[in-house]
């Protein structure tokens, strides 16, 4: 992509993402995405119905009357972004391609999470982690993201959920909030997702295609497989061939549900022909 086209596509999704930040989901990622430490704010005189594991001893005893700590909630929150950049990523029928429905939720996501004065970092997955961008703060930090987000070439086209959790889990030390965009197709990584989630905030945001759920009925269809390479022809004129396809598919989302409700983690179904704001804001204020 020549530079100049580059910095056009940059703008386009700053302009457009940055304004449903700051107009749509400024409120609603505030109480939906909050910080989870307790920090030091005060202190003042002991009152009746206070609770007596917060007395200052040392101020106390200066001034010969109890004084209690007052808490207040950390607000500031460090953000992860868990994005796949597998082969499939490049499979869309309807408006758009599954990679670009994702650049925008991350452009979004991202453009939010500055907006409260959080910090936002990524990483980029295949069947291993191929990039990090370490958490930072500030505007310029989130136009280098959407320039990766654009931009990035994987080395391997395979995925694997489980690489990407864990590095998560080892490299981020303190908690945070981790929105995995993925379309979610891997399997074992339940152990992985438990673990993540339990020194973590884990958050699914599965991206997915009309036509992975189902087929249309067109006769002869060549199938590619863009993670592995194969190919198979399908008769899709045959509805017990399409019937098998929509099954094997409601299979597929029983089980993440499965995986996703056992281990507490918060999930969305974005489509690529879908209002993805409607989907967001709704997560948002189930959280809230």
């Amino acid at each position: 992509m020549e530079t100049t086209e580059l910095l056009k596509k940059v703008r386009q999704i700053e302009i457009k993402t940055r304004g449903l930040s700051n107009h749509i989901f400024a409120g609603e990622y505030h109480s939906a995405f909050k910080g989870r430490g307790m920090a030091f704010s005060e202190v003042r005189e002991y009152q009746y119905g206070d609770d007596v594991r917060n007395i200052d001893w040392n101020v106390t005893a200066r001034f010969n009357r109890p004084f209690i700590k007052i808490f207040e909630e950390e607000r500031e929150n460090t953000v992860m972004l868990l994005v796949d950049v597998s082969g499939s990523r490049e499979f869309g029928t309807q408006e758009r391609f599954k990679k670009n429905l994702v650049t925008e939720i991350a452009a979004t996501l991202a453009f939010s999470t500055i907006q409260n004065n959080d910090k936002i970092g990524v990483i980029f997955f295949s069947d291993h982690v191929e990039q990090f961008i370490p958490p930072q703060k500030g505007k310029r930090h989130v136009l280098h993201i959407i320039r990766e987000l654009l931009t990035f070439q994987p080395q391997n086209r395979k995925t694997s959920l489980n690489s990407a959790l864990v590095y998560l889990t080892n490299a981020i030390k303190k908690h945070c909030t981790a929105f995995v965009l993925s379309d979610f197709m891997d399997h074992d990584f339940e152990k992985s997702l438990q673990i993540a989630n339990h020194k973590h905030d884990v958050v699914a945001l599965h991206i997915y295609d009309q036509r992975e759920a189902e087929l249309p009925n067109i006769g002869l269809m060549l199938l590619t497989d863009a993670e592995r390479g194969g190919q198979k022809w399908i008769d899709t004129s045959d509805s017990a061939v399409r019937n098998a396809y929509a099954a094997a598919w409601q299979k597929h989302l029983e089980q993440l549900k499965t995986t996703f409700t056992k281990n507490g983690i918060d999930s969305v179904r974005i489509r690529t022909d879908e209002d993805y704001v409607k989907q967001l804001l709704l997560l948002f204020k189930q959280r809230s």
